[in-house]
C-alpha cells in the first residue's frame, strides 16, 4: 500500500575522509549528501511510498546538488526551499576502524535551514496532503528557530489526523552550541508524537532520569522508559529502538524492540552485523522500514521485523542512504541464499 510521507529535516553535505583515514590525513574530502530526515525520505521512496522533503537549501550549485540527489532516488522536492544568499550545511566524518570510533564533525550554524524559521513554512497546507509526518531530534537541536518550526510542523500535523512521527536521535554537539534546554524543547516535540524512535537514553533527556528505577538489562530500561514516557504523552502509541552491541568498529549485533501503549511488546533477536561497509543512516533505515510496514498495513511486529532488517542491510551501503529496496528486505527476512543474482 503506498502512502504519502512528508520529511522535515536539513539536507547536508557529507564530507568524509578517504576509507578509514583521520580527517585530513591525507588532503581528500568525498561529498556525499545526507540528513537523517532525507535518509527516511530516500528509504521510503524506494521502499513505494510517495516521500517529500520539506526545508530549506542554499540556493546555489551546493543545494541544487542536493536536490538532484534526492530526486533521484524518487523523492518528491518540490516543496523545499531556495535560500540564495544562504550556505549548506555540512557535516565532517572520519570512519573508524577497529577500536577506533567514528568522529563527526559538525558546521551548521547559519545555514540556509537553520535560518529559517517556522513562518517560512505554512504547515496547514503543507501537511494536508499527506498521511504521515517524519521529523527528528537533530532539527530542534539546530537553535530556537528550527526547534519552533519543528513544533509547529508536529501540531499542523496531529490537527489534520496524520501519523507523527518522531526520531529522537539526541545530538549533544548540536545541543551546545546554542546552550539550549533540550529537556524543555523535547518535551513540546515529543508531546506532539504518535510513534517514538527512541530508547531510554532519549527519553531520560525529557523526563530525566527515573530515581525508582531498578532495571538490570538494556530491554528492562528501555520499557521502564517507555512506561514514563507513555504516562507523560498521552497521543504516544508505539516507541521502537534497535538494541546494539559492539565487539569493535567492524562487528556488531542489533536487535530490536517496539513497545506499544497497550503493553504489547514485540522482540527481533540480536543478528550478528559484520564487515560494516557504513553505519551512518543505520537508525533512519529502521526508523523507514517500521514506517513503511505500519503504514502498509502490517502488524506491529512484522513492521519491527522489516525496520531491523533494513537497519542491517544498511551497514552495507556506503553513504547515508540506505539504497536498498524492499524486495531486497524481503529476501533477508527470509533468509534466502547469499549467492550471486545472475
Amino acid at each position: 500500500m503506498t502512502r504519502r510521507v512528508l520529511c522535515f529535516g536539513e539536507l547536508l553535505l557529507r564530507l568524509g575522509a578517504p576509507g578509514r583515514e583521520l580527517l585530513l590525513q591525507s588532503p581528500l574530502l568525498q561529498v556525499q549528501i545526507g540528513g537523517a530526515e532525507a535518509n527516511v525520505a530516500v528509504s521510503l521512496a524506494r521502499f513505494g511510498h510517495h516521500a517529500a522533503m520539506v526545508g530549506t537549501v542554499a540556493g546555489n550549485a551546493l543545494g541544487d546538488a542536493a536536490l538532484a540527489a534526492l530526486r533521484g532516488h524518487g523523492v518528491d522536492v518540490g516543496r523545499v526551499r531556495r535560500d540564495p544568499g544562504a550556505r549548506m550545511g555540512l557535516y565532517f566524518l572520519a570512519t573508524g576502524a577497529g577500536l577506533r570510533p567514528s568522529e563527526v564533525v559538525y558546521d551548521r550554524a547559519d545555514s540556509a535551514f537553520a535560518r529559517a524559521g517556522s513562518d517560512a513554512y505554512d504547515w496547514p497546507a503543507l501537511v494536508a496532503e499527506f498521511d504521515c509526518l517524519h521529523v527528528s531530534g537533530i532539527t530542534p537541536a539546530l537553535g530556537q528557530r528550527c526547534a519552533d518550526a519543528t513544533v509547529a510542523a508536529m501540531r499542523s500535523a496531529r490537527a489534520a489526523g496524520l501519523e507523527v512521527s518522531f526520531d529522537g536521535n539526541f545530538r549533544p554537539k548540536l545541543w551546545a552550541a546554542w546552550q539550549a534546554d533540550p529537556a524543555t524543547v523535547l518535551r513540546a516535540v515529543l508531546a506532539e508524537a504518535t510513534i517514538a524512535f527512541a530508547d531510554h537514553r532519549d527519553i531520560e533527556v525529557v523526563l530525566g532520569p527515573d530515581a525508582d528505577a531498578h532495571a538490570d538489562t538494556h530491554e528492562a530500561r528501555i520499557l521502564a522508559a517507555a512506561a514514563r514516557a507513555f504516562a507523560a504523552f498521552p497521543q504516544l502509541r508505539r516507541i521502537a529502538t534497535t538494541l546494539r552491541g559492539q565487539n569493535s568498529v567492524d562487528a556488531h549485533s542489533l536487535g530490536a524492540l517496539l513497545v506499544t501503549r497497550g503493553g504489547d511488546v514485540h522482540r527481533v533477536a540480536p543478528q550478528a552485523v559484520e564487515g560494516i561497509v557504513d553505519r551512518i543512516g543505520a537508525g533512519d533505515a529502521f526508523a523507514a522500514g517500521v514506517l513503511h510496514g505500519l503504514l502498509g498495513g502490517m502488524a506491529d511486529g512484522d513492521a519491527l521485523a522489516f525496520g531491523h532488517a533494513a537497519a542491517c542491510l544498511k551497514h552495507t551501503v556506503p553513504g547515508d542512504f540506505n539504497l536498498v529496496d524492499a524486495a531486497a528486505v524481503g529476501a533477508l527476512l527470509r533468509h534466502e541464499r547469499l549467492d550471486v543474482r545472475r
